[in-house]
């Protein structure tokens, strides 16, 4: 079965960090730009991050750019996300997912597809 899992999250204090992982099933990591997404209360899913299938290049958006980390180890099929002096506009249910299309600009979010269950994030002090 075609899938990502997602795990890592929970309560963190501002300030602190959170490594997530992303666990790739029925296909291999390294065929495909992964991305990480968030999606906060009331909005809509955001692109924070995305690593190059062709040489693990990372790529983020200004609001997370210093602070996250995205990585991949492709042994074991596994995506990261390091997330470091989180603050409370961080909290969100965060995503990962493979680019499908290059039809989109590279954090459109439509690009992207065979998302998991996702896994909450909550920065509160």
């Amino acid at each position: 079965q075609v899938q990502f899992v997602e795990s890592g999250g929970g309560l963190v204090q501002p300030g602190g960090s959170l490594r997530l992982s992303c666990a790739a099933s029925g296909f291999s990591l390294g065929r495909f730009d992964i991305g990480w997404f968030r999606r906060a209360p009331g909005k809509e899913r955001e692109a924070l991050s995305y690593i190059s299938r062709d040489d693990g290049s990372a790529y983020y958006v200004d609001s997370v750019k210093g602070r996250f980390t995205i990585s991949r180890d492709l042994a074991e099929n596994t995506a990261y996300l390091q997330m470091n002096n989180l603050i409370p506009e961080d909290t969100a249910v965060y995503y990962c997912a493979r680019r499908l299309t290059n039809e989109y600009t590279p954090f459109n979010p439509r690009a992207f597809g065979t998302w998991g269950q996702g896994t909450q994030v909550i920065v509160s002090s």
